[in-house]
């Protein structure tokens, strides 16, 4: 009984594992024929899309499966062209923009533009390379080609690194440097228009009269209204035609500035009895020269002639060309129509004094003063500061004109004052002759008309009515008339800039015999150089009621 049991124990334990085994290799079988009909169903997909609805929810619903699969089988190497190629992609942007920023600094002739301009090409025509992206994306990329291919554009990419990091801060700096032109441009024209306000504002306060100067001219006008007999004209004086006296010419409108150049001759004059002044003003301002003088006559027996320019009746158009180019409505439209952005350069040549014919009776001394051999002219803005008439003893070597020149360098000369591309210019005068100063000058009116100095000033003043030859102003058509006809005068005689340069020393001030005040700064002006105006003002004559009452502010 015992055997019976343990030999049917034995049997039902084989007879299970050979059941198990059996289980085993049978889900072993359906697993492999699964893997293979799945294996061949997903190569037939991938040869012959699906074409119907059905087919595609089949390949819908196993996407996961195949997206592992093709994992599986891709290519190493295409991950890696991928990745080359971004890089010379990324490094062909770069070699570009360096390329365009050099083009922006002007630099192409430069040799970095040459190169980075050639990386770039380098780098197109790798992009261009069939092998850099293949058209056949499941295609097998041969392990030698590529390794080549990725070679080429490593050290493509390394050339490239190493240009940018050797020119990056050289064109850092250039950025920085157009930057700063740009800057400097856009306060350089800043600086041109507040330099062009500035010039409008100074012509502006300096042409205009002054409220204290008009009320000095209407008291001295309403002096002679209330007392008509007091101020009736003087009998004639023949110093005003003796050629052995001292003669002064000065032609104004300005009553304060004729008495205190008047008063500075004489106070420092040696002899002041043997100097004679021919004072010229316009009608509107007679009356008023005429009563300051009888209110405050010469001291030390000096003499004066004040006359009006229309008592001078050879001055007519007919005669004078300029007065007929004065009167002229191209002329006024040149004044007084708005063209200050037109003619801003030539904003100074909008000053009234040129429509005055005070400003041009200078070119007519001999004929206005015939009895006379020699004559010093001094403008209004003058002060005299020695005794002059040294400069009648100077040998003028038979010119016309004594005058200071005021050249150094390329400043100053006739090719700044006259049209050097004007034909008669250019054959007529030497653009590189030093030019002199009005203001002061000794004139030999014996060899003026000699000469016929007037002569040519009309030839001049004629050929010029259309301004080709020279702009406004009477510094250019005296250069031409007196060109080699003036004699150069010692510096110390004359000193300019008093009206326009601060930088003239005092030493050479003090020494000077003539101090001008040449310039839109006026002595008489508020906007006058403080360091220069007292030399002016401690020869006006305070002493005078009007003076006092219209408050100069002196």
């Amino acid at each position: 009984m015992a055997v019976a049991f343990r030999g049917g124990r034995g049997g039902v334990g084989s007879g299970l594992r050979s059941f198990f085994s059996y289980r085993i290799f049978i889900s072993a079988l359906f697993s492999f024929l699964f893997l293979a009909t799945f294996s061949v169903f997903l190569n037939s997909s991938r040869h012959h899309p699906p074409q119907d609805h059905h087919t595609l929810r089949s390949v819908g619903n196993d996407a996961y499966m195949k997206r592992t699969f093709l994992a599986l089988q891709s290519d190493p190497l295409k991950t890696r062209l991928d990745l080359i190629h971004k890089q010379a992609t990324d490094h062909l942007t770069l070699v570009n923009a360096y390329a365009a920023y050099a083009r922006k600094l002007k630099l192409d002739a430069s040799k970095q533009l040459k190169l980075f301009e050639d990386l770039a090409i380098n780098f197109s025509d790798l992009q261009s390379k069939p092998g850099l992206k293949p058209e056949n994306g499941n295609a097998l990329l041969e392990e030698e080609p590529f390794r080549l291919l990725e070679k080429e554009v490593k050290d493509k990419v390394k050339t490239a690194r190493m240009m940018i990091v050797e020119s990056k801060e050289s064109y850092d700096t250039q950025l920085k440097i157009q930057k700063l032109r740009d800057t400097i441009f856009a306060v350089q024209e800043q600086l041109a228009k507040a330099k062009k306000n500035g010039a409008v504002a100074s012509l502006i306060s300096a042409k205009s009269v002054p409220k204290s100067l008009n009320c000095l001219a209407m008291r001295l006008v309403g002096e002679r209204i209330s007392n008509p007999e007091k101020y009736k004209d003087a009998p004639f004086d023949p110093a005003v035609e003796d050629p052995s006296l001292y003669h002064y010419a000065v032609f104004s409108d300005n009553v304060i500035a004729v008495s205190v150049v008047v008063r500075s001759v004489v106070m420092n004059a040696e002899e002041p009895w043997k100097h004679v002044f021919h004072v010229v003003t316009d009608r509107m301002n007679l009356a008023a020269m005429k009563v300051w003088f009888k209110m405050r006559p010469l001291d030390r027996g000096a003499h004066i002639e004040i006359k009006s320019v229309e008592e001078f009746k050879f001055l007519n158009s007919s005669y004078a060309p300029v007065l007929k180019q004065l009167e002229s409505a191209k002329l006024h439209k040149f004044y007084f129509e708005n063209q200050a952005e037109k003619d801003a350069h030539n904003i100074k040549f909008k000053n009234p004094k040129y429509l005055s014919m005070l400003n041009h009776l200078r070119f007519y001394l001999p004929e206005m003063y015939p009895k006379l051999d020699k004559i010093l002219f001094l403008d209004d803005d003058v002060v005299v500061q020695k005794d002059v008439t040294g400069l009648w003893k100077i040998n003028l070597d038979g010119k016309v004109n004594g005058a200071v020149e005021t050249c150094f360098g390329s400043f100053h000369r006739y090719g700044q004052y006259l049209n050097f591309t004007h034909p008669l210019i250019k054959e007529s005068f030497n653009p590189n002759a030093c030019a002199w100063a009005f203001g002061m000058n000794i004139f030999d009116l014996n060899a003026w008309r000699r000469e016929k100095c007037t002569d040519q000033y009309h030839h001049w003043q004629n050929l010029n009515e259309d301004r080709s030859l020279w702009e406004l102003g009477t510094l250019p058509p005296g250069l031409i008339t007196f060109y080699s006809k003036t004699k150069s005068l010692d510096k110390s005689w004359h000193v300019l800039g008093l009206g326009y340069n601060p930088g003239v020393s005092m030493d050479e001030i003090k020494k000077a015999a003539v101090i001008h005040y040449n310039g839109n700064m006026k002595p008489w002006l508020d906007i006058a150089m403080n360091q220069y105006k007292s030399l002016w003002t401690k020869y006006v004559d305070n002493e005078m009621e009007f003076v006092q009452m219209c408050n100069f502010g002196l």
